[in-house]
């Protein structure tokens, strides 16, 4: 397809709802990402959180990714926009309620209510509204394109997605270096506060063909058929490894580039995972496309895993970069067979119900992080900050390992004769 070709296809294969949807979600990462590179640090320094900064954050995001499939029967009865300014409302007042828990203003209530349970308190409501944008956009997306541009159309949507990563921390940082740390989160408020009027004023309800409407008693029972699934649920809980590994970008990286390195700008190292992304996730793509789905996942998990010795072994600033670079790489790798490989898992009937459930790793994995976070963070940071990159390696490992026998046991459980 020539160049002239698929501008043309872009500008025709899509309704104007698809550019209004992916630009609210371009500026909803922005703040999310933004909030989330300096989370760890915000309430463990500011808010005075130290042995627990890591577990909260992880629970926020464990939240806000297993919540989706209940969203979405929230979406079903209310319709896309409303549900989208419902999640911008409850992020703009989230988002504000985060960052006066490191205010003076703020202590009152705090001490009033206690710290941890404050914090528990405006981290969950934040996320619950969170859960609701995945649902919109993507099914806004979905609606929006032609079937001859859908494949497309989600690449837009995931290179947005990325550069809200890449840029937010950036923007972070700035607010950080002016204003005080707690402002990020007043930052992602205010940003949240426009998008509510974004969607309010910009955003139409997508027409489309109508699927079948989900209730939380349908919920419950794909839960039951998911969870009763043990291939799938095994694959699912030895991938959640991979994101063991990713969040401690955000939960123990800023601390070491911070207290080891002495590199105060850590939001910028934080991007590199994002920028390195947009730029290689397609010719990676092309490069591993001939391999079976579950063997560049089991590739991109050995690369992750090797990614943080470079990180440990280097102790400098450049192998810090070339370490997240090198686990950027192992993502791309195998990120966009994941969802491949849990289509193939799922019978036949019963795809869209378990590709829902495809999150799952997600919320495994940031739970986790978050407690491995604060145990390599208190007990090695001081003494021995290597080490938190060689257990972290060894965690990657593993879960490479499990990956290659549950790879064997399938293929040969799937190749019996009966």
């Amino acid at each position: 397809m020539t160049v002239a070709e698929r501008w043309h296809e872009i500008r025709t294969g899509f309704h104007p709802i698809f550019w209004v949807a992916n630009t609210l979600e371009l500026f909803e990462r922005l703040a999310y990402y933004g909030s989330k590179a300096v989370l760890t640090v915000f309430l463990a320094n500011k808010v005075g959180l130290n042995e627990e900064a890591g577990f909260l954050a992880g629970l926020f995001n464990a939240v806000l990714y297993s919540l989706p499939i209940v969203a979405g029967v929230l979406v079903d009865k209310y319709g896309f926009r409303r549900t989208l300014m419902a999640c911008f409302a409850i992020f703009c007042i989230g988002y504000f309620l985060i960052g006066l828990a490191g205010m003076e203003y703020g202590q009152w209530i705090t001490e009033a209510v206690g710290k941890r349970n404050y914090v528990l308190i405006v981290l969950i409501l934040t996320a619950i509204g969170g859960s609701l944008i995945k649902p919109c956009v993507v099914g806004t997306v979905a609606k929006t394109s032609k079937p001859t541009t859908q494949a497309l159309g989600f690449s837009i949507y995931y290179t947005l997605v990325n550069l809200g990563g890449a840029i937010g921390p950036m923007i972070a940082y700035r607010v950080r270096a002016d204003l005080g740390i707690e402002y990020v989160l007043v930052m992602s408020s205010l940003t949240s506060l426009m998008l509510f009027f974004g969607a309010w004023i910009f955003f139409k309800e997508p027409e489309g063909d109508t699927t079948e409407r989900k209730t939380f008693g349908k919920v419950f029972r794909d839960m039951l058929l998911v969870f009763t699934n043990i291939k799938f649920m095994s694959f699912l809980l030895i991938f959640s490894g991979f994101w063991m590994m990713f969040w401690q970008i955000f939960y123990s990286f800023p601390f070491y580039i911070t207290n080891v390195l002495k590199y105060e700008a850590f939001e910028f190292l934080e991007t590199v995972d994002a920028f390195t992304l947009i730029v290689i996730t397609i010719p990676v793509t092309a490069l591993v496309s001939r391999l079976k789905p579950v063997l560049a996942i089991i590739l991109g998990f050995s690369i992750a895993s090797l990614s943080w010795i470079i990180i440990g072994a280097g102790g400098t600033i450049l192998a810090a970069i070339i370490g997240v670079a090198t686990f950027a790489l192992g993502e791309a790798t195998q990120a966009p067979r994941f969802y491949e490989y849990v289509s193939s898992l799922a019978p036949k009937d019963q795809v869209g119900t378990f590709m829902g459930f495809a999150f799952l790793p997600v919320a495994i994995g940031s739970f986790s992080a978050g407690m491995i976070g604060d145990y390599l963070r208190l007990t090695y940071l001081e003494t021995d900050p290597a080490m938190i990159w060689y257990i972290l390696s060894a965690i990657g490992i593993t879960s490479t390992l499990l990956m290659i026998v549950y790879n064997q046991i399938v293929t040969n459980v799937s190749t019996t004769p009966k």
